[in-house]
């Protein structure tokens, strides 16, 4: 992909989305679709912000090229195009980082990559608002995904053992960004898991992130954006993925003749949001979700429900 032109300095107005233009920066090359978005979602908040300052105005107007320029090279993918698949590739990547970040926290393996994966998933829900709202689950989600990462981040810091696994949230705690990963303003103790508050990621119910369904707790590929990089110094021993499960298909589902039952537009949307997410479950070699999806897709296209 062609390099874009760079960016005027960030303006002090912009310092919220200061994290999320890098790690657009750091997918350019990883992949493309989520750097558009995370573009998309600065550009979006920073008009909101300040459209009228000079610099803003200025700096606003150099990222709007940039998205031009990413537009124009990506003419031909499906993500950039189609919202729904645009959609289903962010959370399904943001899901994948999330998965990876938790596997290790529960493992006890607490390296700075793990941190940074924690907080770059919750930078990416954030970005999935230029879709629309987020589900309750990716607030969830996001939430204990940054406090993570700054509790974790924080113990490191001052020599302490982090504990690993779910554990409380307190309401009250808002979490500051800072260079390192994102937050300082957390407690270097978590409140204990029997907190009235507490909270564990297995506990979602299915169907998380929108109808992507991912066992809580499964491995992500060796391969997924979280991978350690060489030049981290940091000792972790690596991700395998574990042996898939895939789920039995209902062979009602094949004998069931459509008759009298009449689909709204609604539910071709809704179908074909499902086989989207299917396809892109596939991207990162995930049978069992793409099979789920599908059966969902075909479920409602043959009886009328999900």
């Amino acid at each position: 992909m062609a390099a874009l032109a760079p960016l005027p300095p960030l303006p002090a107005q912009f310092k919220s989305i200061q994290h999320h233009l890098r790690t657009a920066q750091e997918h350019d090359k990883r992949d493309p679709v989520v750097a558009y978005y995370c573009r998309l979602y600065a550009m979006q908040t920073g008009m909101k912000i300040d459209s009228k300052t000079p610099e803003c105005r200025k700096f606003l107007s150099k990222l709007m090229d940039q998205l031009e320029a990413l537009k124009k090279q990506l003419g031909d993918n499906e993500a950039v195009t189609q919202e729904i698949v645009g959609c289903a590739h962010l959370e399904n990547y943001a899901l994948k980082m999330f998965l990876y970040a938790d596997n290790e926290d529960r493992a006890g393996r607490f390296h700075k990559n793990m941190i940074k994966s924690f907080y770059t998933a919750s930078l990416l829900i954030d970005v999935i608002t230029v879709f629309g709202e987020l589900t309750d689950e990716n607030v969830k989600h996001r939430k204990y995904a940054r406090w993570k990462a700054a509790y974790i981040h924080n113990c490191l810091k001052n020599g302490e053992t982090p504990q690993a696994g779910p554990v409380g949230i307190e309401e009250d705690n808002d979490v500051e960004e800072t260079e390192d990963v994102g937050a300082t303003s957390l407690p270097t103790q978590p409140p204990q898991p029997s907190s009235s508050s507490a909270y564990d990621p297995s506990n979602l119910a299915p169907g998380s992130y929108s109808g992507i369904q991912i066992p809580p707790g499964a491995h992500a590929p060796a391969n997924t954006p979280a991978e350690v990089p060489h030049s981290t110094g940091v000792t972790s021993n690596a991700v395998q993925p574990s042996p898939q499960t895939v789920p039995a298909i209902d062979p009602d589902m094949y004998t069931t003749s459509q008759g009298d039952i009449r689909l709204t537009p609604e539910d071709y949307a809704r179908a074909q949001k499902y086989c989207k997410y299917a396809g892109s479950a596939l991207q990162y070699e995930d049978v069992g979700t793409a099979v789920q999806n599908l059966q969902k897709a075909l479920r409602l296209l043959t009886t009328g429900r999900e």
